[in-house]
């Protein structure tokens, strides 16, 4: 193609779903009990050695690209006279989409016959990554650079994340949720349900007691909110972090729920960028419905 289609490491696809789909991304940066690391979708260290750590007491701290990052990883694709497309993590989380912009304008002064397309997911996660994975199929359909583009923008607050956590310890350390909160939430069993707004922020939803109940929960948000309903026939991605078997329990029941699913819900790993905030005991799940609003 004439152009190339890309995002952060965030988006957590595998290694190998990211190369299959042809789609490029730049890492982002994380520090564990003060050693830095890129988060290279677990190449550096395990994801399930990640996690571990986590439960063991290590600090973790992450650091987005800077826009001298962005420049050199844009750069061999402009010189091969090859447009770009890069989808950024949510503003509403990160400000890693203006180091992006910042870095588009220096190159249009390099490069001023090459396009470079700087669009903000509002999406985080495999919820980004199921964006991304739509936009490859549109791509190789022969869709034009301009008109993926402004697909993307039109279309990515129809991505639904929704999320659990059965672990709050790491929510409180990022000031989501109150110290009183989290003992109370522990003494009753509550998992909150969150999901992410029309801004691409992460917001709290619902207060559910017990593990079983919010995986039936985040299923009949899907059933309330996917393009057709229980007739939903896109793809359903699920990312967790070092909870497969919660993961594989909701998926279970998507794949029960929504009999014209297109093909089998898809679990990959929390990355080590986001998994830092979450940490351990979180399940995500996403697919393409109504416009997020609010």
């Amino acid at each position: 193609m004439s152009y190339i289609l890309s995002c952060c490491s965030t988006a957590d696809l595998s290694k190998e779903h990211f190369e299959s789909r042809d789609i490029h991304y730049i890492c982002f940066h994380y520090q564990i009990d003060g050693e830095d690391y890129p988060d290279d979708l677990g190449q550096s260290i395990p994801f399930d050695v990640f996690y571990e750590r986590m439960k063991n007491g290590a600090d973790t701290k992450t650091a987005q690209v800077s826009v001298g990052e962005y420049v050199d990883y844009f750069t061999p694709f402009l010189d091969e006279g090859r447009d770009i497309i890069h989808v950024s993590l949510s503003s509403g989380i990160s400000g890693t989409v203006n180091a992006a912009r910042n870095a588009a304008v220096i190159l249009h002064e390099r490069y001023p016959d090459r396009k470079i397309f700087i669009i903000d997911s509002l999406g985080a996660s495999s919820g980004y990554g199921l964006l991304m994975d739509t936009a490859a199929t549109l791509r190789d359909a022969g869709m034009s650079l301009d008109d993926l583009a402004e697909w993307i923008e039109a279309n990515k607050l129809k991505l639904h994340h929704w999320f659990f956590s059965t672990d709050l310890t790491f929510f409180v350390r990022g000031g989501r949720i109150s110290k009183t909160a989290a003992v109370f939430g522990g003494l009753l069993e509550i998992c909150p349900l969150m999901n992410m707004d029309n801004l691409g922020r992460l917001i709290p939803r619902y207060k559910i007691r017990t593990k079983k109940k919010v995986i039936r929960e985040i299923v009949k948000m899907m059933e309330r909110y996917a393009r057709g309903g229980l007739d939903y026939d896109g793809k359903c991605y699920i990312s967790m972090s070092a909870c497969y078997d919660d993961a594989r329990a909701v998926a279970d029941l998507v794949e029960r729920c929504f009999p014209r699913l297109n093909g089998r819900v898809v679990i990959n790993s929390i990355g080590t960028t986001i998994g830092s905030h979450t940490g351990p005991g979180t399940v995500a799940l996403f697919f393409w419905g109504s416009e997020r609003t609010d």
